[in-house]
């Protein structure tokens, strides 16, 4: 049987990381990447995309944006109205 020392300890434990939140990365790290996006790529990409926050991933050349909704920011994949992602290099 657990004591109850033992029982109080785990719990605050438990209560303790359960707190614990990431911290979003803010100022210039946010930043970091970032590039202007060329006229040919804003025409065919989709108009729900916050172009401004685009850059280029060196491990695919693929486009990708930051996502800011209701619940989380998060980086997705630039992609064409038609739902195809938007890339410097082919794919394989």
């Amino acid at each position: 049987m657990i004591s109850f020392k033992a029982f109080l300890a785990g719990s605050a434990i438990f209560l303790g990381l359960a707190a614990c939140e990431p911290v979003p990365a803010t100022g210039d790290a946010s930043s970091a990447g970032l590039v202007t996006v060329p006229e040919s790529v804003s025409s065919i990409a989709a108009s729900y995309q916050d172009l401004s926050t685009a850059r280029i991933r060196a491990e695919d050349g693929c486009y990708w944006y930051t996502h800011r909704g209701p619940v989380e920011t998060t980086q997705l994949p630039l992609r064409t109205a038609a739902g195809n992602p938007i890339c410097t290099r082919p794919q394989s």
